[in-house]
């Protein structure tokens, strides 16, 4: 037996087996990756002034820091993590989500990230099976998850996840998996002008900026993704979603007067209904509509 004769479930089991480490993994760049940019915009600032000014008052960095170094630790004392106490989710709920050593809390937000990467990775390939377009659907998860998170945590979409994932649609859809090469074409350069250009008339009537570019980068790549006919649809489960979060959150009194909500996950989930239940949600809507 090879290994394309394995059983489906088998495919599943594995596929939801690797996206958890993947997830582990992905904790690491959202954790990790908004600092580094902090510290590549402290640089390019300290190159700049140097420059200029000829001035190099700032200090350089001390250590360096990036997805491989330093090793994986505790933020509160510092102890590096060993391997068992970095299994995904089980390690977490075997250490009643507590550092072995300082007894800190660990966020919720890891197992998590690993639960909701793992149980999509084995959806994409129950609903798309062991193909290219099932590895294409598993790579499309796990930077989407990673956008959300950093999004929701920090109120960035990094050019480092959502440039890739634009070009990595349009090479994908080569092929068309997803939507034809034209579409996708189309699609990402209308996702971007369309918020853009929400962007600019919001900015000219309040005053005020209601997004920031990451957004229209992450609609251009979903828009790569999915084609130009996915984008409304892209756009109406993310403003219905985004829409019930935040009364939800202003009415238990989480979300403040003014206070702005990121709009990448809410992105992000209309990327995933693009993704495994295309054009079911505007059938959805309007037919409650007519109702």
């Amino acid at each position: 037996m090879t290994i394309t004769d394995l059983p489906a479930a088998w495919w599943i089991v594995g596929a939801t087996i690797l996206s958890a480490v993947v997830g582990s993994f992905l904790n690491v760049v959202i954790h990790r990756l908004p600092r580094m940019l902090e510290r590549r915009w402290q640089e390019e600032a300290r190159a700049y002034l140097s420059e200029t000014t000829g001035r190099d008052d700032a200090p350089p960095q001390p250590h360096p820091y990036h997805l491989a170094y330093p090793p994986s630790h505790c933020p509160q004392c510092g102890t590096t993590i060993r391997w068992y106490d970095n299994l995904p989710i089980l390690s977490w709920l075997l250490l009643r989500g507590r550092c072995r050593t300082c007894k800190g809390a660990i966020p919720w937000r890891y197992p998590l990230v690993e639960l909701a990467t793992a149980l999509l990775g084995g959806w994409a390939i129950a609903h798309f099976g062991p193909t290219v377009k099932g590895g294409a659907a598993l790579l499309f998860l796990w930077v989407v998850v990673a956008l959300a998170a950093i999004d929701w945590e920090t109120q960035l979409l990094p050019d480092d996840l959502t440039l890739p994932l634009l070009w990595l649609g349009l090479l994908v859809n080569l092929n068309g998996y997803f939507a034809p090469l034209n579409q996708a074409v189309i699609g990402a350069v209308v996702g971007y002008l369309s918020l853009y250009t929400l962007y600019l008339i919001f900015k000219w009537l309040t005053g005020k900026e209601g997004m920031g570019y990451g957004d229209f980068k992450l609609l251009a790549a979903l828009g790569a993704w999915f084609g130009v006919g996915a984008l409304p649809e892209i756009v109406l489960a993310s403003s219905l979603i985004g829409a019930t979060v935040g009364i939800l959150a202003r009415l238990t009194g989480r979300l403040a007067q003014g206070q702005p909500i990121p709009f990448g996950p809410f992105l992000a989930l209309g990327g995933l209904c693009a993704l495994f239940f295309p054009g079911q949600i505007t059938t959805l809507v309007v037919g409650h509509i007519s109702l």
